[in-house]
């Protein structure tokens, strides 16, 4: 793996997912691979992917979404997977097949050296949210499509329509801290809900063709693996990790209580499904 410049405005994010963010879902792995697995294959659905063609996976994280790609356009394809975290960057390349035409990059997209015109294909699973300038970052992606190109990504829907996530969030607020307020045009996991915004932001890049598709489904926190493991995935990923970050053990153990009451009514056999809502979005890189 190889690395690049970063934009210094990304530095925040950048030091989060080389931190405790990265390592929480480098460890959790398994765990969200399976529980995103139906956005992905929604994401890949959209993106009609062919054998043959080249594609950046843009925030691949532990690799599901490149893995995935690689397979589809193998053998003659190409996929370079590129994120700004180490840790996670490394678990992905424990699990690539050997045969697979992926190559993996630790770097910013938004200062990436891409080969102007090289690629059939930008997507992405939840990689694209947490650029300071998107309209920037997604400019420099753009130059990498040859002409007719295009874009595939998924992205999340407003905070309110992610119960999956906000729910053990506002029970982990009964004990903690509440974190920073996030203004519209923040980066995050929720950057891009406003339609307008979103539409704004990829016509400013250049992009065409712009469309945006609701996706909504149920999020199994639990993996069929009952309460408990729901709790812990709530504890350790996401929002609530953040919120709890270096909080004495009897608070922890306070929050996992609360979440735990929060999340039992929703509990069915060993699943525990709770909504999720995102955005399909694709669009053409113009000529």
């Amino acid at each position: 793996m190889s690395t690049t410049k970063a934009d210094e405005r990304n530095a925040d994010q950048i030091a989060y997912w080389n931190g405790a963010g990265g390592r929480h879902w480098a460890s959790r792995q398994e765990h969200q691979d399976i529980v995103l697995a139906p956005i992905l294959t929604a994401a890949l659905a959209r993106a009609a992917i062919r054998p043959g063609e080249r594609v950046v996976d843009i925030g691949c994280g532990c690799g599901a979404s490149a893995i995935a790609l690689g397979r589809l356009v193998a053998p003659a394809g190409r996929v370079l997977g590129l994120d700004v975290s180490g840790p996670m960057l490394a678990r992905a390349a424990e699990r690539l097949p050997p045969e697979l035409p992926v190559e993996l990059v630790q770097g910013d997209a938004t200062t990436y050296a891409f080969a102007p015109g090289n690629f059939d294909l930008l997507f992405s699973r939840f990689g694209v949210m947490f650029f300071a300038e998107p309209a920037r970052s997604f400019a420099n992606l753009r130059r990498a499509l040859r002409p007719g190109g295009r874009l595939a990504f998924a992205c999340w829907r407003a905070p309110r329509e992610n119960p999956w996530m906000m729910l053990p969030l506002q029970a982990a607020y009964e004990h903690v801290p509440r974190l920073p307020q996030l203004g519209p045009e923040d980066p995050g996991p929720f950057s891009f809900a406003d339609p307008a915004r979103l539409e704004r932001i990829l016509g400013q890049a250049g992009f065409t063709a712009i469309a945006l598709e609701p996706f909504d489904l149920a999020l199994d926190i639990a993996t069929g693996k009952g309460l408990d493991a729901a709790v812990n995935a709530a504890l350790e990923i996401g929002a609530t990790s953040r919120a709890i970050d270096g909080q004495p053990p009897a608070v922890l153990a306070a929050v996992a209580q609360s979440i735990r009451k929060a999340l039992a009514p929703h509990q069915q056999g060993g699943g525990v499904p709770l909504a999720g809502a995102v955005w399909l979005v694709t669009a053409s890189g113009g000529e």
